[in-house]
């Protein structure tokens, strides 16, 4: 496929030189024009270069959505240096090891994050951290953004290629650390321009985007879609107030609204204003990251008669976006046909393909599939085979081409859009003195989509779990959205003849205590 663009730079390049004085990004009162994105990231460039970055160097970003994250990104490119999201959730520990693993040369964070920055391994592994925000200390090695504005300095563009990486975006399996896959221009591109066609985003559109900047189905649809195409970004930098997400989407003329389960779940149930109903100009709802149920489905088309709600399915390694319903076509429970330039099948174990509505493994292929994983070739080769990406999802096609997933293979948990890894959970479990082994699955939840439950069994010689201990060992080593939401002591976990734990098992124990539950009631 051809694009217009060979790197992310270019598109600030252009937008900048076709409608400079376009308000580009809307930040609470403020009205940012492409003119002053690209004069932003041409300064930040250059001071950037000044700290020595290069191309191919690391940039990592652990900031809050906000115009710096927007300027870091065209910023970055123009060096032909890799940027490198972090999810702001995370621990100190845990940011730790991805600035180590990355080899991340600089760090831009925001004051609201400087405890777990200060807590990690920042100071000795990034040369400098630039701060977004009020920041009280600094050293000799920080920069406040603020100060950078003041800077004249320029640097030449560093003309890149499309197949040059321009991401790492972090995801976890279950098997391991976090693992870092690498998306080119070429992937996000080619993702961009597929949502493009699909969504029908134009140059008039304006785009909410609340959801973290960090998640790859952010970064590449919320915030690389609309400046590709011209179109503006509303910018939320906190979910706090939940209303003002609404009085945003009134005040600014919201006509597409990027969401998750949970956001439609509470709309779908709120009571809003009549004004809001009669005068927002939403055209089009998008949701990701995990399904929605049927009733969330009714509620919103019955609520919102003048857009459509179009649910879709993707992974960080393929850019994300793999497929989503159309305006022309929604199937209750279905994520939608492949994006266009995309392919999508179901296949065996032997990768051959099944017939429509048997349930296999769901593989993909198409420019949108990542270039590998960072420093992992063994894992890159087993993910993608003979340019097929492996998802790790299970599900089935029908005969017009739309996916239904059943099932994640590798246990993954998603809770309010985020994904969360009972391997990682278990090993910090593990850690503790008391604990002699753990497992944890994911259960349903209507708020968060799911939950994670633990399941311990003690060291012989321990009595009793300590399970206030416990909770405070695993708040030190793991993000708040990770920490299991019960912890259920059993005498002995369920396992096959390898020793591998049955966790079929205990999701059907949990499953028969609910409905006793119920009985109860």
């Amino acid at each position: 496929m051809e694009y217009p663009f060979n790197t992310l730079y270019e598109i600030a390049q252009h937008q900048a030189k076709k409608r400079g004085g376009k308000t580009a990004l809307f930040v609470d009162e403020a009205k940012i024009r492409y003119r002053d994105i690209l004069q932003k990231a041409d300064t930040l460039a250059a001071v950037l270069a000044e700290q020595g970055v290069k191309r191919g160097d690391r940039v990592a970003l652990f900031l809050r959505n906000s115009p710096e994250f927007v300027y870091a990104i065209f910023a970055v490119s123009k060096l032909g240096a890799i940027l490198v999201p972090v999810n702001t959730f995370l621990k100190a520990d845990e940011l730790s090891y991805i600035l180590e693993d990355s080899g991340a040369s600089v760090l831009m964070a925001s004051a609201i994050h400087a405890k777990v920055v200060d807590a990690s391994n920042a100071s000795e592994v990034c040369s400098s951290v630039f701060w977004e925000g009020d920041i009280e200390n600094t050293g000799e090695n920080d920069i406040r953004f603020d100060d950078v504005w003041e800077q004249h300095a320029q640097v030449p563009y560093q003309a890149g290629k499309l197949d040059d990486t321009a991401v790492l975006i972090y995801t976890s399996g279950t098997t391991g650390k976090p693992k870092g896959a690498m998306l080119s221009n070429r992937n996000i591109l080619s993702n961009a321009d597929s949502g493009r066609q699909t969504i029908r985003v134009t140059h008039r559109d304006r785009v909410i985007v609340f959801l973290p900047m960090f998640h790859s189905f952010t970064f590449t649809i919320g915030v690389i879609l609309p400046l590709y195409i011209g179109a503006s970004i509303v910018i939320i930098k906190s979910l706090q107030p939940f209303s003002n997400i609404f009085k945003q989407t009134l005040m600014k003329r919201v006509t597409i609204f990027f969401g998750v389960p949970d956001v439609y779940n509470a709309l779908a149930r709120a009571k809003l204003p009549w004004y809001f109903m009669w005068f927002n100009r939403i055209r089009a709802f998008i949701s990701g990251a995990a399904p929605l149920q049927p009733k969330t489905l009714d509620a919103m088309a019955q609520k919102f008669k003048r857009a459509t709600l179009l649910e879709g399915y993707g992974l960080s390694e393929a850019s994300p976006a793999v497929c989503i319903n159309t305006f022309e076509k929604q199937k209750a429970g279905s994520v939608g046909t492949a994006l266009p330039g995309y392919e999508m099948k179901i296949v065996d174990e032997h990768m051959n393909e099944l017939p429509h509505g048997e349930i296999g493994d769901i593989i993909v292929r198409g420019e949108n599939v990542m270039q590998g994983y960072w420093k992992r070739p063994e894992a890159t080769a087993e993910t993608i085979v003979n340019g097929w990406l492996l998802t790790g999802d299970m599900g089935y096609m029908d005969e017009e081409g739309f996916l239904f997933i059943v099932d994640r293979k590798k246990d993954l948990i998603i809770s309010k859009g985020i994904n969360i890894y009972p391997r990682e959970i278990e090993d910090a479990i593990d850690s503790h003195p008391h604990v002699k082994a753990s497992a944890v699955v994911g259960i349903f939840d209507e708020k968060s989509g799911e939950i994670p439950i633990a399941y311990v069994e003690l060291e012989e010689e321990v009595e009793a779990l300590d399970e206030a201990g416990l909770k405070t060992h695993l708040q030190s080593q793991l993000a708040n959205f990770k920490l299991p939401k019960q912890i259920h002591v059993i005498e002995e976990l369920p396992k096959n003849a390898t020793g591998k734990v049955l966790k079929r098992v205990l999701k059907e124990q949990l499953a028969k205590a609910e409905v006793a539950d119920q009985s109860a009631d």
